[in-house]
């Protein structure tokens, strides 16, 4: 294989996680270049779910089970800032029953949003360890179920986590770049993970766990560790979220965050690293589109708005026909590689089968006839 070609094939196959880190980037710098807070806003807003869906990805699109769960996973990373980078008199104040050392002691952002991702993926070792025994349904049932727990215990956790007020004071960290830098973090590592002989085996039991389970792969095991890792993302996105906003509540982290995020995975395209990003852009356009629609736009001396309620129902006939004619999402499961590799394999390919050409000998009809003609000169 010659060299110009591996290098195509090379760029080609591993170039996924740079086109959609360049489409983040180029998100961003439209933002950048708008000078709109609103704008900005939802930029922010797209790229910490960027964070959530690739995480659902990471288990969902390998595992092939899916999970209602993971709003809970967002949940305990945000209450997990709060509880560490607040001040000492608004965690007095809201967290009473906290310990005393969290009461005095104030975590830098960057190092809160770390510790609360590995918090979120903790309890997803705890949890994930009797929830990973069940499969199909049975799996994603279970999943529902620690969400509905978590959001009670949460709500009416009063001294610990202010209950169902608003928790305030949770200082302002995240704006795009920070989250555009964790976003293409998060993109990857789910592709590291994807090509790595665990994304490997998990895959395989997503296709068949019967015929996994006879090849010797711990499906149990595998299940878990995607688990983890995906509960990791979730909960530094909602460490993300509670530095955006400044402010979290319990309301915020449960079956709205729930659904809307599973729609963007399914949408994109449920089995792809690129779905996950691009089910997340194309709903959030979609969803910001019909929100000033609603608003009203003025053309000319008349204001048009659509009615309230407009962005729910037209966010779910966008899904249905999104369903109907691409039942495997958007990008129908593939992966979206950099269009110049191609380009790069094909001069190569082209020089290889003129090369054949030459070198190789003569069909037989066209060797029959030279022979032919040789004999009658002879003769």
């Amino acid at each position: 294989m010659s060299r110009t070609m591996t290098l195509g094939s090379a760029l080609r196959l591993h170039s996924t996680p740079i086109v959609l880190s360049l489409v983040l980037v180029l998100i961003a710098l439209v933002a950048t270049a708008f000078h709109s807070s609103s704008f900005d806003r939802t930029v922010v807003d797209l790229l910490i779910r960027v964070v959530f869906v690739v995480g659902l990805y990471i288990f969902i699109g390998n595992s092939g089970v899916v999970s209602f769960g993971h709003a809970a996973f967002m949940m305990i990373g945000a209450y997990a800032t709060g509880w560490q980078d607040c001040c000492s008199m608004t965690k007095s104040f809201f967290m009473p029953g906290l310990p005393q050392f969290m009461l005095d002691t104030t975590v830098p952002p960057p190092i809160a949003t770390f510790i609360s991702g590995l918090f979120a993926a903790f309890f997803a070792l705890l949890v994930g360890a009797a929830i990973m025994r069940l499969s199909g349904i049975a799996a994603s049932i279970a999943t529902f179920a620690m969400l509905v727990v978590v959001n009670v215990v949460y709500s009416n956790w009063d001294s610990v986590t202010a209950g169902t007020s608003t928790m305030t004071g949770i200082p302002a960290f995240t704006d795009r770049w920070v989250a555009l830098l964790v976003a293409v973090f998060a993109i990857f590592v789910a592709y590291l993970y994807q090509i790595s002989r665990f994304g490997l085996m998990l895959r395989t039991s997503r296709e068949d766990e019967i015929a996994a389970k006879a090849s010797g792969v711990d499906v149990i095991g595998q299940r878990l560790l995607a688990f983890i890792l995906s509960a990791f993302f979730a909960g530094l996105a909602g460490s993300l979220y509670a530095h955006f906003l400044g402010t979290i509540s319990v309301n915020a982290f449960y079956l709205d965050l729930t659904f809307i995020t599973l729609a963007m995975l399914v949408v994109g395209g449920m089995n792809s690293l690129s779905g996950a990003v691009i089910g997340v852009v194309c709903i959030s356009a979609l969803v910001e589109i019909l929100r000033q629609l609603e608003r009203g736009i003025e053309i000319g001396s008349a204001s048009i708005a659509l009615p309230g309620g407009a962005q729910e129902i037209g966010l779910g006939i966008a899904m249905v026909l999104v369903l109907i004619f691409r039942q495997r999402g958007i990008t129908g499961n593939q992966e979206i590689t950099w269009p110049l590799s191609r380009a790069m394999e094909k001069p190569e390919r082209t020089r290889d089968v003129d090369r054949a050409q030459t070198t190789s000998p003569p069909p037989p009809a066209s060797r029959w006839r030279h022979q032919s003609k040789v004999i009658k000169q002879e003769g």
